[in-house]
């Protein structure tokens, strides 16, 4: 799927995700008055963003947590399959470890709480589309107690089968589906299932991704 990208020079078009009217509307009001930024739309639940949000559309997503049914947690996660480069910047009254942890994880690139002030959130927005992960100075304190705490194994293979770990190896080389399914002798619905199971094992949703962890982590 085409990626997203913001050229700087251009208008930064946000899609925010808020259940509370006052404040979904606020913040839309706020974007369209500073330069360089427009909110053309905003959402009510993640339901509702999902079904319109597309990579002509949007260069960025100010999503809240606490979302009627579909959380935004569960929201970027989806996001972030359907658009890699998307930039996806959580704006919540939550500031538990497990919601920070578990919303980086599902692939925000930003973590703001709602008391920052609008000059703040415009400014962690810029910071976004420049490449840069911004967060509260509350939740960076939070994710480096949470590395501090945090004691990666010394090695795992993440329990990946000599078929998947010989998948991973060809992917990592270069080859493609097909080429996987015609080296190994099986059909391109097999090869797809596991990587499948691959991407699972690893905790990735890409083959940029998966490659990108197996290389870092001495997987093959």
């Amino acid at each position: 799927m085409q990626t997203v990208t913001s050229p700087i020079s251009s208008t930064i078009r946000v899609a925010v995700i808020e259940d509370r009217r006052e404040i979904r509307e606020g913040l839309q009001a706020f974007i369209n008055l500073t330069p360089r930024f427009s909110c053309p739309k905003s959402y009510r639940s993640m339901e509702s963003a999902l079904r319109e949000i597309n990579d002509n559309a949007v260069d960025l997503v100010l999503t809240d947590i606490g979302l009627p049914n579909m959380d935004g947690i569960e929201g970027t996660r989806i996001l972030r399959e359907k658009f890699p480069a998307l930039p996806i910047i959580v704006l919540t009254v939550h500031d538990e470890d497990d919601k920070i942890f578990r919303a980086l994880c599902a692939g925000a690139n930003g973590y703001l709480l709602k008391e920052t002030a609008p000059a703040k959130i415009m400014e962690a927005l810029q910071e976004v589309v420049e490449g840069g992960a911004p967060m509260s100075p509350e939740v960076a304190r939070r994710v480096v107690n949470l590395f501090r705490k945090f004691r990666p194994p010394e090695y795992s293979d993440y329990d990946l089968t000599a078929q998947e770990k010989t998948i991973l190896k060809m992917i990592v080389n270069g080859h493609h589906y097909k080429t996987v399914a015609f080296e190994l002798d099986i059909s391109i619905n097999t090869v797809s299932f596991h990587l499948k199971n691959i991407y699972s094992k690893l905790r990735v949703h890409s083959k940029s991704e998966a490659v990108a962890k197996a290389l870092r982590e001495n997987l093959i």
